[in-house]
Order: structure tokens, then C-alpha cells, then sequence
């Protein structure tokens, strides 16, 4: 019998990856199950429904730190979840984890994500009573929200990396997923070092010494530590050694304390969250004015988790034309 290329993809798994990585043939499979694909495997299937999925476009005009900013140089949340997969695809390589899981865990992992980044993510968790987490919103949208309501019918694995790849929570089944969770730390705290500089917020030589020595004193040189050590440390679990992760720690509490909190990034923050809980409570008590597809939402888990699901999805600017036409007067046309 002739192998199919999933088929042949399937055995060089076999062959080739280490007794860690999660093999495309044994997922734990979907919630509807489906005939396989000739030529992708499981995860390969699950990157591409992610990738050329609605949610992942808006990405593009989402926040990841500055809100609105003027120079096209700053990470928006789809630059932000593009390094992501690079840095996580090359762990997964460097450890010979499954390469495809791991890049459509990391582009999905924000599909959940708010507008204005994490003050719009506070801005809900405080107003909804069931609270918010990103995490979570991103496994409901590939699940509930996509497709007019059919979602996007995710490996099992593929959503637990959705959902654990946040800092506090359970660490993901697959270590796919825990690479994942890595990269995204990673990701952030270097690209926001490089556009803290260009604000003004740190200067060039602005981290910390001790950091600088531990990991370098350039993004590239930091990024380079950090994933080297993950693959040099790793076996059975994911992990740096310890003066790595001593550098890592202090340059994330450096981020925290000097840029994450700094006035100067954070100055429209409180509008932004205005704005996501102004629309909340007029969806809240208006649920007559959500679009159709969330309206059925509402029937069905009430208006809350309709405004959240709308409100989560928009983009930045989308979220302002709205909150503009809801509560901004327009001018007479005379």
C-alpha cells in the first residue's frame, strides 16, 4: 500500500524525534472527530486553521505594551506572537520536540488576548463577574467562536497549550506546550526592552549589570542565553540553568518594576480601560444591540459572556470607533 505524505510525516516522528515530544500519531484527537488529512498531519492541520482564522488577523491591530503608538517600529500582539514561534520552533528543534505542534500552539496561544493588551484584560476580569483570563478566552475562541459558531475543532494538545501557556497556571501536558509557555516570557521581555528604549522609558545601557552580564547586553545575545540554556538544560521537563534563570528573574523584575508600571507607557491606560468597561456595561444592559452571532450567545450564557466574547475580540481602534459612536456626540450635519 502506498503511504500517503502524512503517513511518511508520521514515521519520520517516529524516526526521528526524541522519546519527549509528543507524535502527531497519537493525539488525543478533537472534539468532533475527522477524517485525516493525506498530506498534514493533526498539528500541522491545527497550525493553518489557526493561522488564516479571523482572530488571528486582528492580532495585527491589538496592543502588546504601548497603546496606539505613532512609530510603526512597536510590537503590536501579531509581532509579538510571530517571535514567539521562532524562538519556541527553535527549542522544540534544538530538543527534537514536534516542531508543528509547537508553532500552532504559539501563533493561537493570543487569539484570546483584549484590545489595549493587558489593561483591557483587567479592564474585563474586574467587570464580568466570572471574571477574565486571556488564556482561557483564546481555547473559547478556536473552540466556540470561530467559524460562526463551529470553531476551529483543535488537537487536544494543541488548546492545552492554549490554555497553559500563562505565568501561575498548570504547566501544559506536552512539553510542546511548557516550550511554548517559555518562548512567550522570552519573547516579551527582550522585544519590551528594545521598544522601552525607543520610548525613552530606559536608556541603551539601562538594564540592570547584573543582568547584562548574566544574559549580554543585547537582544540577540539575551535571546540567545536564554534559549540556549532551555536546550542545553531540558530533559524531561523544561528548564534553564540556574544562573540563567537568576538573570532571567532579575530582568523580569526590572521589566515589572521600571517599565510595565512606568507612567510615561502606562499614561492612557486608564482611558483604555474606560473605554472596555464603558462598553461592557452598556452590552451588559443592551444586549439587543450586539451583532447577531453574539446575541445568540447571550440566549444561551447570558449577556455577560456575550459582551466579553465581543468586547475580547475587537481591535484597538475598533473598540474606540464603537465606544465613539455609543457615547461621543456627532456633529450636526447642517
Amino acid at each position: 500500500m502506498v503511504q500517503t505524505v502524512r503517513e511518511m510525516t508520521e514515521q519520520d516522528e517516529r524516526l526521528r524525534l526524541s522519546g519527549y515530544a509528543a507524535l502527531s500519531c497519537e493525539s488525543r484527537g478533537r472534539e468532533r472527530p475527522e477524517e485525516p488529512c493525506p498530506m498534514r498531519t493533526g498539528y500541522q492541520r491545527d497550525r493553518d486553521r489557526v493561522l488564516h482564522c479571523k482572530a488571528f488577523r486582528r492580532l495585527m491591530h491589538k496592543t502588546q505594551v504601548f497603546l496606539s503608538p505613532e512609530s510603526d517600529h512597536y510590537r503590536t500582539r501579531l509581532t509579538h506572537t510571530l517571535e514567539v514561534s521562532q524562538i519556541a520552533r527553535t527549542i522544540a528543534r534544538g530538543l527534537r520536540l514536534n516542531e508543528d505542534l509547537t508553532e500552532a500552539i504559539a501563533l493561537g496561544h493570543d487569539l484570546g488576548h483584549t484590545p489595549f493588551g493587558h489593561a483591557g484584560e483587567r479592564a474585563l476580569a474586574g467587570a464580568h463577574e466570572g471574571g477574565f483570563v486571556h488564556a482561557a478566552q483564546s481555547v473559547r475562541v478556536a473552540q466556540k467562536l470561530e467559524n460562526e459558531g463551529r470553531g476551529l475543532n483543535l488537537c487536544v494538545e494543541t488548546l492545552d497549550g492554549f490554555l497553559c501557556h500563562g505565568s501561575g497556571g498548570k504547566p501544559a501536558c506536552t512539553l510542546e506546550g511548557r516550550v511554548v509557555r517559555y518562548a512567550d516570557k522570552i519573547a516579551y521581555l527582550n522585544h519590551d526592552v528594545e521598544d522601552a528604549v525607543r520610548a525613552g522609558i530606559i536608556g541603551p545601557d539601562g538594564l540592570p549589570w547584573e543582568v547584562q552580564y548574566i544574559l549580554g547586553r543585547t537582544k540577540s545575545q539575551r535571546i540567545t542565553a536564554l534559549v540556549s540554556s532551555l536546550i542545553e538544560n531540558s530533559s524531561g521537563d523544561i528548564r534553564m540553568a540556574a544562573d540563567i534563570q537568576k538573570g532571567y528573574d532579575e530582568l523580569r523584575a526590572f521589566m515589572f518594576e521600571s517599565v510595565y508600571t512606568d507612567p510615561v507607557a502606562k499614561k492612557e491606560e486608564s482611558k483604555a480601560q474606560g473605554i472596555v468597561e464603558r462598553l461592557y456595561a452598556y452590552f451588559l444592559q443592551n444586549p439587543d444591540r450586539l451583532p447577531q452571532e453574539y446575541r445568540l450567545i447571550c440566549e444561551e450564557e447570558g449577556a455577560g459572556r456575550a459582551a466579553c466574547d465581543y468586547i475580547s475580540g475587537m481591535s484597538d481602534r475598533y473598540a474606540v470607533g464603537i465606544f465613539e459612536n455609543l457615547f461621543v456626540p456627532r456633529s450636526w450635519g447642517l
